[in-house]
């Protein structure tokens, strides 16, 4: 460390100090016309020591030696200039205090400061200099053509990392933009040709082959609109990283095709990190269904809220192993706990809770194959509704300050045995709320993009295999959101909580199915009919064609996130919840048949769904 640091000493003083000394000697020039005699020959000499020593010590002083380099900012600027400044301070310091028998004229003290300024700030930015090859502009360039979406700071940024990375052979020609101040200027020297709407022609004017979008930094809609465009005309759209998520995920700089995600892109939310991080920081969290979607995106986004410890729960013996490295190596120095458990395992709760003594939960576990649960009534009523009881029974026991569970539009008139465990489960954390200590929340929400297990993965299995894709109805629409959109949601759902609440996340508009399937084969750059073809196989049990996030018992109610609306109803009796539940925890291990009935009792379930069930 001694040797790098000495090693940067010497080399940045053997580039500096050279360049103040040559103002110094310029400023004498200049000041007496390019001519010195005798006297003023001797003013220089016998101040040049001073001069450079007090230079020296003002560039030490502002680190400016360890700046020289090939990235150059207007910090750096203001650096050279605090330098210089202070450099040209001590002289008239030193001349009016120390130096009795000689004068420096103010005037070589004034030019001394101009001239260094400029020497330094030419030394300075001549690497990058070098870097950016400022004769592009004298040659003819090559690479593909491309316009770049967004006369802003993401375009700004891309042109530049087009510019410094050699691995993107690109000729930017100009960017479009929607923004009516943005007409007409020019960035770096590329100029903003048009707007949006202006793609196609400006792509067939220009030879455009690429068109450059900075990832999440248009809504899915626009996206879609130039993907659309792209594939009637000839040319393609490509995908850079944002920086933050370079910073974040550490992906690569290199352009991607157009994903599903994109197409269905939001603004990025808007959370009010204040009252999460006074929620969130310094307590114990515990999240269950930590290796799931949902639950690893929720730990990872709590990571930045300065909790004391994180216990994740889930009994995916591999998951659990694969997201402890993770979390590991994103926060190095929180204390994170693994555990593996069942959450019908009651006494190995106890002892969980009982150690760490969580402070809030979020209960992210449960089954949620639709299909899969029609044919294992009692296992759902196990991982859903029993789970959560033991979770919220618990909470209490060893006083936590808050509960959420996630739960889902399936439980909203369900039509499935997932959707009528889900609302009991719904029914017991809000009837609990009335009398508990503890903050008890539901976060309610639909289907989230290219979660294990999702539709979206399915098709690009299917996709893979050359086809066919399949979807069992032409009319099935369903909600969907981006994983770490819905994590912050619950989060700030939480964070709002008082007791008692279903919390129904904006969900957007909802999306037709088949329109995904045909999306995604487009994306994958086939046609649908000649190279893929799509498949219906009609409803599954238990499935519904179209999924609502509100039931008709049910007020809709704003809050003061814009996202996040309650679905406020009348909580059941507690005992009858209890009750009910009891009644079906004795007979979860009977017939699906026996339970199913003894389920639909409580829960009814909608006339679609047994029309389903009897065809099936």
């Amino acid at each position: 460390m001694l040797k790098r640091n000495i090693k940067h000493l010497i080399g940045g003083l053997s580039i500096l100090v050279p360049l103040v000394a040559l103002a110094y000697y310029l400023a004498f020039l200049l000041r007496f016309d390019g001519y010195l005699r005798a006297e003023e020959t001797k003013i220089l000499t016998a101040t040049l020591v001073w001069a450079l020593l007090i230079k020296s010590t003002a560039i030490l002083q502002t680190q400016l030696h360890l700046e020289f380099n090939r990235f150059v900012t207007f910090r750096d600027m203001l650096a050279i200039t605090r330098a210089v400044t202070l450099g040209s301070i001590g002289i008239t310091l030193c001349d009016a205090m120390l130096l009795t028998n000689i004068t420096i004229p103010r005037s070589v003290i004034l030019l001394d400061w101009g001239i260094s300024l400029l020497l330094l700030a030419a030394a300075r930015t001549l690497p990058r200099l070098i870097r950016d090859n400022p004769w592009r502009g004298f040659s003819k360039e090559t690479g593909t053509k491309a316009l770049i979406v967004g006369a802003n700071d993401a375009g700004e940024a891309l042109l530049r990392t087009i510019r410094h990375n050699h691995d993107l052979n690109y000729q930017p020609v100009g960017f479009v933009d929607d923004h009516a101040h943005a007409q007409g200027r020019r960035i770096a020297g590329i100029p903003v040709l048009g707007s949006n709407a202006d793609i196609a022609e400006l792509a067939e004017k220009h030879g455009i082959g690429e068109v450059l979008l900075t990832a999440g930094a248009l809504p899915g809609k626009q996206v879609r609109e130039i993907v659309d465009m792209a594939s009637e005309h000839d040319f393609h759209v490509k995908v850079l990283p944002s920086f933050e998520q370079l910073l974040q995920d550490r992906v690569d700089v290199r352009p991607r095709s157009v994903a599903i995600a994109d197409l269905l892109h939001r603004p990025s939310v808007e959370l009010d990190n204040e009252s999460i991080q006074h929620w969130i920081a310094g307590r114990t969290i515990l999240v269950t269904g930590s290796a799931g979607s949902i639950g690893s995106e929720i730990c990872r986004q709590l990571l930045a809220q300065s909790p004391t410890k994180i216990v994740v729960v889930d009994r995916s013996e591999t998951g659990q192993f694969f997201l402890e490295r993770e979390l590991r190596r994103l926060a190095p120095d929180l204390h994170i706990e693994v555990a593996l458990a069942d959450l019908n395992d009651r006494e190995r709760l106890h002892a969980l809770f009982a150690e760490h003594r969580p402070d809030i939960i979020f209960h992210a576990a449960a089954y949620k194959h639709v299909p899969l649960l029609e044919a294992h009534v009692g296992e759902a009523i196990k991982n859903i509704v029993v789970s959560t009881r033991n979770l919220v029974d618990l909470a209490e026991e060893f006083q936590a300050e808050g509960f959420v569970m996630i739960s889902t539009d399936k439980a909203v008139n369900p039509t499935s045995v997932m959707g009528s465990c889900k609302r009991l489960a719904e029914q017991y954390v809000q009837a609990k709320a009335l009398t508990s200590n503890c903050r008890l929340v539901t976060v309610r929400f639909g289907n989230v993009l290219d979660s294990a297990g999702s539709v979206v993965p399915i098709f690009r299995e299917q996709i893979a295999r050359g086809g066919p894709v399949t979807i069992t109805s032409p009319d099935m629409i369903r909600y969907f959101m981006l994983i770490p959109e819905a994590a912050q949601l619950v989060i700030q759902a939480g964070a709002m909580g008082h007791g008692g609440e279903i919390f129904v996340l904006d969900m957007g508009e909802p999306v037709r199915i088949i329109n995904l399937a045909e999306d995604m084969i487009r994306l994958s750059g086939l046609r649908v009919g000649d190279d893929i073809e799509i498949e219906v196989t009609g409803l599954r049990p238990g499935e519904k064609l179209y999924e609502e996030l509100y039931s008709e018992q049910e007020e809709h109610r704003t809050t003061p996130h814009r996202k996040i609306m309650v679905a406020a109803s009348e909580p059941r009796n507690l005992l009858e919840v209890i009750s009910d539940i009891g009644h079906l925890t004795n007979l979860a291990n009977e017939s699906n048949e026996t339970i199913r009935a003894a389920l639909e009792e409580i829960i009814p379930v909608q006339e679609s769904g047994k029309q389903i069930r009897a065809a099936a």
